[in-house]
């Protein structure tokens, strides 16, 4: 693909996000792309919505579990960028039309205290970094449509990196804990839809330890020279499957000891 091509995939997934209207496949529009191509396309995106006054306040890491790479076909994790406007209290509603086709998935977040950065990252500069953990909820959109109707062909991981990897939203929960205050590999929640549980699993789901997943962030952000900074949320993976979300859903993520989030959908 050529920067011309990356610019108007970002700028159609942009129009898309604002109508409420999904494109088709652009692995379809372009069968040579890459995952070059695909960062490239999200990183568009970012400069777009830097122009329009957004800003950066975290990260998020995808496709850290097993199921969902097997499903995928890919051996990586994703990222993805969280912008102020994607942020939603505990216990707020999501205004209806706001999105497209919602779903959610249950996370370990980082707040961090100190930037984090370089090729050789351990987890102890990931843990010295942290303010503190909390449970959170990942709110998941697609401006690309899943299945493309012609063909029955579903979308790749090009597709959805491209799509800022499927981001939409952050929710936080009130608990703030230390880092070391709990084994996060076996921090897990029950995740439940209009009072009936969907989903549960465990931090270990995430890279075998959520910390793992943070401590790849910045290890592939410094192949890009950039770096993680004080006072970013980090979503460090998912441990369920994605919970889809129409308008009516009340959904709760508990983390028992650790804590519960919520979030309701006009």
């Amino acid at each position: 693909m050529t920067p011309e091509d990356h610019t108007k995939a970002a700028e159609d997934l942009l129009e898309a996000e604002t109508t409420g209207t999904q494109i088709g496949l652009l692995t379809k529009r372009h069968p040579e792309m890459g995952m070059d191509d695909a960062y490239a396309i999200q990183n568009a995106i970012y400069r777009a919505k830097l122009a329009q006054g957004r800003s950066v306040v975290g990260w998020k890491i995808g496709l850290t579990s097993k199921a969902m790479q097997y499903a995928l076909n890919i051996d990586i994790p994703d990222s993805g960028i969280l912008f102020d406007d994607m942020v939603f209290a505990h216990g707020a509603t999501v205004p209806a039309g706001r999105f497209i086709q919602p779903r959610i998935e249950a996370e370990i977040a980082f707040v961090m205290k100190s930037a984090l950065g370089g090729a050789q990252v351990s987890r102890a500069d990931v843990l010295a970094a942290t303010d503190y953990v909390a449970p959170s909820i990942e709110i998941l959109d697609t401006r690309i449509v899943r299945v493309d109707a012609q063909t029955g062909t579903t979308r790749t991981v090009f597709d959805t990196i491209s799509d800022n990897a499927a981001n939409a939203g952050v929710v936080l929960g009130p608990q703030k804990h230390a880092p070391d205050a709990f084994d996060l590999r076996w921090v897990g929640a029950i995740t439940s839809k209009n009072a009936e549980v969907e989903e549960t699993g465990l931090g270990a789901g995430v890279l075998n330890d959520p910390v793992e997943s943070v401590v790849w962030l910045a290890r592939r952000m410094a192949q890009y020279g950039q770096s993680i900074a004080p006072g970013q949320i980090i979503l460090s993976g998912s441990f369920i499957r994605p919970v889809e979300c129409p308008s009516g859903s009340q959904i709760t993520a508990d983390f028992g000891d650790f804590g519960a989030v919520d979030i309701a959908f006009a």
